[in-house]
């Protein structure tokens, strides 16, 4: 269950790390309470992972999670290049991340 508290906590990661592009310096008040909101339920997702999670395993993949969601979100959202190179680095972190979580289980 740990694992899955911790996905969750990565996706609101990305919602916040996306909703201070919206809230525009917390200047715009609806963007900015949900991405205060957002921040919220990541921490707490993530503390509660942690209960079983070893804590650099978890940080590596909550902050993975949300480097990777955001990127993406980049992309979709704002335009950002889509350019192979960094096609190819979002992969390595995709990787890095699914071998954080096998190698958690030994």
């Amino acid at each position: 269950m740990a694992w899955i508290y911790l996905f969750i906590a990565g996706l609101f990661e990305c919602a916040w790390a996306v909703g201070l592009k919206y809230a525009e310096g917390f200047t715009r008040p609806v963007p900015s309470i949900l991405t205060v909101a957002a921040m919220l339920v990541s921490f707490w997702l993530l503390s509660i992972a942690m209960k079983t999670v070893p804590v650099g395993t978890a940080y590596a993949v909550w902050t993975g999670i949300g480097a990777v969601g955001v990127a993406i979100a980049g992309i979709v959202l704002f335009n950002e290049s889509r350019e192979l190179a960094r096609l190819f680095c979002i992969f390595l972190i995709i990787a890095g991340v699914a071998g954080l979580r096998v190698l958690a289980g030994k």
